[in-house]
């Protein structure tokens, strides 16, 4: 009977692929090397971001405050007789109203509290 021969008796590679796989092998290790410190540097970013926002936000919260008594602010802002205020946006000193006016159709009155002015009044018309 007849012994098959087993592959764990492997030849020795010629000099030039194993030359070849030894530059596979180096490129490899530094490529993840890199790719590591990269992936560490991005999570230690997404960690000094996050630990520094809430302390900035807290920060912020304490400087404002609405003022109270005789240095509050008031004001008026005129829209159409019989219009309603439907929707409001308020982004720094400047307000946008949704308005449906007294026949049914709607418009947008852009404001500037700040100024005390409208800045614009957009009509929305169906096409």
């Amino acid at each position: 009977m007849a012994v098959p021969q087993s592959n764990d008796d492997e030849k020795p590679l010629d000099p030039e692929v194993e030359r070849v796989r030894r530059k596979l092998l180096r490129f490899m290790i530094v490529n993840l090397a890199i790719l590591f410190v990269a992936f560490a540097a991005v999570i230690g970013g997404f960690i000094y971001k996050s630990s520094h926002a809430s302390k900035r936000a807290a920060g912020q919260e304490a400087q404002i405050r609405p003022p109270s008594g005789a240095d509050a602010v008031s004001g008026t802002i005129a829209i159409p007789a019989g219009a309603r205020i439907v929707s409001q946006t308020l982004s720094g000193k400047e307000v946008l109203l949704g308005l449906e006016l007294a026949d049914g159709s709607r418009s947008f009155l852009f404001y500037d509290l700040g100024a005390g002015r409208t800045l614009g009044t957009y009509a929305v018309k169906a096409e």
